[in-house]
């Protein structure tokens, strides 16, 4: 398992071709390892750039904290 943290927002792409948020949340057990609890959004955006922006103004999230899954072919 990676000690890398893990960003609490993930952008995908779903097969429709809309952008989806997920948000994520990390807590540590008592041994130190990394428990994430995932909660996608119902909303749908065109663009990632409109995804960040409501995670922006929803969650305060700010640059550096996202992630975002490849689209696949």
């Amino acid at each position: 398992m990676s000690r890398e943290a893990i960003r609490p927002y993930l952008i995908s792409k779903d097969d429709d071709g809309n952008f989806r948020l997920t948000v994520r949340e990390t807590r540590y057990n008592s041994q130190g390892y990394p428990l994430v609890t995932s909660h996608m959004q119902e909303e749908t955006f065109k663009s990632a750039a409109a995804v960040r922006t409501f995670a922006r103004d929803v969650f305060k999230a700010e640059p550096g904290q996202y992630d975002q899954t490849k689209s696949r072919s």
